[in-house]
C-alpha cells in the first residue's frame, strides 16, 4: 500500500464578507485540504472504510482524463495523514461510492468511469483493497452511481447514469457479481445525478432522476422492479446537476431540493397529491450549481441545505424553520469549480462538517463550530 501524506497549512483572511462563524474555514485563517495536490476531482464520498469507528474519505479523480482516485484515512479527529491511491490503474471517474457489496460486513467501493469500465474494489476488512470485475457497459458517458437494493432481495444493487446515452441498473447476485444488466430510461436521456428513496412510502426503493440538457427530470415509481409509473418535476427544460430529498418544511412529506446551471436553485414540496407542482426559489441568484447535500448542520431541528458551485463561491442554506426562509452564507469566498459538497462528521463531535470536491483545485474541508459555542 502506497503511503503519501497531506498537509495542513494557512492563508490569511480573505474577506469579511465571506465570513461563515460557523465553520472553521479559509475566513479563519486556517484551510483544511485533502492534499495539495490539483486534481480533475468529480466526487467525493465516505464511509469507515478501515473499521475504526471514523468517516474515511474516498476521492474520485479524472472525469474525462485519467487520474488516480484516492482514500483518506481519518485519524479519529477530523485529521487526515495517510493517503493511498485506490487500484494500479488511472481512471477517467466521474463517482465512486461505498457500500458493502459482497455482504461479507465490511465497505466496498463501486466507481464510475466516463468511457471506460467502471470497476468495483473489495475491502479485506482492514481498508485494503483488491480490484473486482467490471460493472455495467464498457464505455459508457457515466456520470454518477448509486447504490440500493432495488429488488429487495438483501444486497445492494447499482444504478448508473449515463449522460446523453440510457442509464443501466445492474443487479447484484449477493456475491458482488454484477452480470446482469438492465437499460433504464430512453437512449438520449442526459442523466446526471440520482437519488434512491422510498417517496411513496410503499416499502420499496424509487428513482428519482435529474436531467441536463434541457431533459425533464423524474421521479420513477418501484413496483417489483418495474418503474413504467413516473412523475415529472421541476420546469420540464431544467440543467439540472443534483437533486436531493428531505422534508424541508417537517410536514411529514418529502420534499425535492434541485440544483440547476443558469437558473435559479428550488425546492418542490411534497404533499397527498405526489405532484411536487408547489415551489419554492430557493434564491435568486442563477449560478452554475453543481453539487448539493442536506442535514440539520446546527442540530435545531430541521433542514439546511449546501450547495457546491461552479466559478461562485459555495453556500449553505440555514432553515429557519419553516422550510420557506433560509439565512444564506457562504462558505468561503473561493470560486471554485466543485462538482461535488457532502455534510460528513469528520470528527465524531455530533455535528456535520463539510467536505468539498473541486476541479483543478485542493479538495477542502470545513469543520462545524456551532457545537462549540452551546
Amino acid at each position: 500500500m502506497f503511503s503519501k501524506y497531506t498537509f495542513l497549512f494557512f492563508i490569511l483572511p480573505i474577506s469579511l464578507f465571506a465570513q461563515n462563524p460557523d465553520f472553521r474555514n479559509p475566513q479563519g485563517g486556517t484551510r483544511f485540504s485533502f492534499g495539495v495536490e490539483k486534481m480533475r476531482t468529480a466526487s467525493i464520498t465516505s464511509g469507515d472504510i478501515d473499521a475504526d469507528g471514523d468517516a474515511d474519505i474516498i476521492i474520485a479523480n479524472g472525469r474525462h482524463w485519467t487520474a488516480s482516485n484516492e482514500v483518506f484515512l481519518n485519524n479519529g479527529k477530523g485529521g487526515f495523514t495517510v493517503s493511498y491511491d485506490l487500484g494500479f490503474y488511472q481512471s477517467t471517474s466521474y463517482a465512486a461510492e461505498v457500500g458493502d457489496l459482497d455482504g461479507d460486513g465490511d465497505l466496498d467501493i463501486a466507481v464510475g468511469n466516463d468511457k471506460a469500465p467502471n470497476r468495483l474494489f473489495f475491502n479485506n476488512g482492514k481498508g485494503e483493497f483488491v480490484e473486482g470485475k467490471k460493472f455495467g457497459k464498457l464505455y459508457s458517458n457515466t456520470r454518477n452511481i448509486a447504490l440500493a437494493d432495488l429488488d429487495q432481495d438483501g444486497d445492494l444493487d447499482i444504478f448508473i447514469t449515463n449522460r446523453g446515452e440510457v442509464n443501466e441498473i445492474c443487479i447484484n447476485d449477493g456475491k458482488g457479481n454484477f452480470k446482469e444488466v438492465r437499460n433504464f430510461g430512453e437512449s438520449d436521456d442526459s442523466t446526471i445525478d440520482v437519488e434512491i428513496f422510498d417517496i411513496d412510502k410503499d416499502g420499496d426503493e424509487d428513482l428519482i432522476l435529474a436531467n441536463r440538457d434541457g431533459g425533464q427530470n423524474y421521479i420513477y415509481l418501484n413496483d417489483q422492479m418495474n418503474f413504467e409509473k413516473k412523475i415529472p418535476f421541476g420546469t420540464g427544460k431544467d440543467e439540472t446537476r443534483s437533486v436531493a430529498i428531505a422534508d424541508i418544511n417537517n410536514d411529514g412529506w418529502s420534499d425535492l431540493i434541485l440544483v440547476n446551471i443558469g437558473e435559479s436553485n428550488s425546492i418542490c414540496f411534497g404533499d397527498a397529491s405526489m405532484t411536487f407542482k408547489n415551489k419554492l426559489e430557493l434564491d435568486t441568484v442563477q449560478d452554475a450549481s453543481f453539487s448539493l447535500d442536506v442535514a440539520d448542520y446546527d442540530q435545531d431541528g430541521d433542514i439546511d441545505i449546501l450547495v457546491g458551485n461552479s466559478g461562485e463561491p459555495n453556500r449553505i442554506y440555514q432553515n429557519l424553520g419553516d422550510g420557506k426562509s433560509f439565512k444564506m452564507m457562504l462558505m468561503s469566498s473561493q470560486e471554485f469549480d466543485t462538482y461535488d459538497i457532502r455534510f460528513v462528521d469528520l470528527n465524531q463531535d455530533g455535528y456535520m462538517d463539510v467536505v468539498e470536491a473541486n476541479s483543478k483545485e485542493v479538495n477542502l474541508y470545513y469543520i462545524n463550530r456551532v457545537g462549540k459555542r452551546k
